[in-house]
């Protein structure tokens, strides 16, 4: 059995999945590192959005970034992410919950 501090982080980055923007910038990443600017026109929401919640998503250390020139290129932390977001995905679409990819 997972001891309260464990299960508190555990119940803390699920809480910070649970949001439809920080899932959809997690999907894209999932498939190739991204700047602000291309996340932006991916998910279609503005570049204030994006930064908010990817704030959000490296303060639980679920997306790293790495500066190249005057861009900054975000991507997933480890394969733990892609794994728990691909696990996620497929769970939702075995659910019949998801119609799209």
């Amino acid at each position: 059995m997972l001891d309260e501090g464990l299960a508190g982080v555990l119940a803390e980055t699920f809480r910070v999945l649970a949001d439809p923007t920080r899932v959809r910038i997690i999907s894209a990443l999932a498939e190739s590192p991204l700047c602000v600017h291309e996340l932006a026109t991916a998910l279609d929401v503005t570049h204030s959005a994006v930064s908010h919640q990817l704030a959000m998503l490296r303060e639980m250390g679920l997306v790293s970034f790495e500066k190249e020139g005057r861009h900054v290129i975000y991507r997933l932390d480890d394969e733990h992410i892609q794994d728990l977001f691909r696990q996620g995905l497929a769970h939702a679409r075995h659910r019949g919950r998801v119609d799209g990819n």
